[in-house]
């Protein structure tokens, strides 16, 4: 039996107008520049759109208007799981406009002696987001530049004083929530395992802990810092240090779910019990917290919508349209599982 597959490019932006009631001009602001035009006319527009299976020919038009029809996500770390729910949440927000994604490890770009903004000079790609605010400051000049900065949004990481758009957790707010937890479960002996030296979520964690245990008339010595990275190797090691102590805390903050995971391993091998010992907890929420044994107590913080919210910036952005904020702050909670209980006594 013989099948025909429609052809999707039977109709033209003049049928769209039409059939959806519109002038072309509003058709071609919905499919290119959806902030441009209401949420109920873009609607609309996309009924008619999805009713006959129409899709715009974005290789043509990006020969006409010098555009990619793409975004490019710059992440410090492809291997890291954290990332992954925020490179879905860029895509939600870029589907809608009919935009493609584009993900590079920016520790590649680096070793290859490239920058991101030679993708958006030859046209590969109309806009960038930054995962990794630990850029070099050559290449943050680049980005500053003034035929650049305008179609570059900073998701989850930033780099300081550099006024670009930024779109971020309260990461101490969540620490204070962790602290506040603790300290609630009977707990004033504390240590912190942190990121790398000089990364901004390691500043901001460190200070919302310290600035938390302050409020409860707690302090953390500097003997009771460790890390070194984001990754569980670093927290296997730093249980291992934190345990030959000769006063051992009675509960660990970790500044990522990978620390914590590490850490609990590690003290696991040690023959220390948590929650019953030590109890842990992490940041960020990723899969595996929920299926850590024991399941992880973290600080949630919503990477999808920081990735979509980033997306929707930068879409705005490239529009045209000024952004009402250069700053937004995504508020995070506490998830109680079973890695945390009372201090032991004495």
């Amino acid at each position: 039996m013989q099948t025909y597959r429609r052809d999707i490019m039977a109709i033209g932006i003049k049928d769209i107008a039409r059939l959806a009631g519109v002038s072309t001009a509003t058709v071609s602001r919905a499919l290119s520049h959806p902030g441009r035009v209401s949420p109920e006319t873009r609607a609309q527009v996309m009924a008619v759109v999805e009713e006959h299976d129409y899709r715009v020919n974005s290789f043509a038009r990006s020969l006409r208007v010098r555009r990619a029809d793409a975004v490019l996500a710059l992440v410090p770390n492809l291997g890291n799981p954290f990332f992954s729910e925020i490179i879905a949440g860029i895509q939600d927000g870029l589907t809608p406009a009919g935009l493609d994604l584009l993900v590079t490890d920016s520790l590649s770009q680096q070793a290859r002696r490239q920058s991101p903004v030679t993708h958006l000079q030859a046209a590969r790609a109309d806009g960038l987001i930054c995962l990794d605010g630990a850029l070099p400051a050559g290449i943050l000049d680049d980005l500053a530049a003034s035929d650049v900065a305008g179609r570059v949004v900073f998701a989850c990481e930033w780099p300081d004083g550099r006024g670009f758009p930024v779109v971020r957790s309260d990461n101490r707010a969540g620490m204070a929530l962790a602290v506040q937890h603790l300290v609630g479960l009977g707990h004033r002996d504390f240590a912190l395992l942190t990121g790398p030296e000089g990364n901004v979520l390691t500043r901001e964690r460190r200070e919302g802990a310290e600035a938390a245990l302050a409020q409860a008339g707690l302090s953390l010595p500097p003997s009771r810092i460790a890390g070194g990275s984001f990754e569980i190797r670093d927290g296997f090691r730093a249980a291992g240090d934190l345990m030959r102590m000769p006063s051992r805390p009675t509960a660990i903050l970790c500044s990522s779910d990978q620390l914590a995971i590490g850490c609990i391993s590690g003290l696991s091998e040690l023959g220390v019990r948590v929650p019953q010992d030590v109890s842990v907890v992490g940041f960020d929420d990723i899969a595996l917290a929920a299926y850590s044994r024991p399941p992880l107590t973290t600080i949630r913080q919503d990477r999808r919508r920081l990735g979509r919210i980033a997306a929707e910036r930068l879409l705005s952005s490239l529009s045209g349209k000024p952004l009402a904020e250069t700053l937004t702050t995504l508020p995070v909670e506490i998830v109680v599982r079973r890695s945390t209980a009372a201090a032991p006594a004495g």
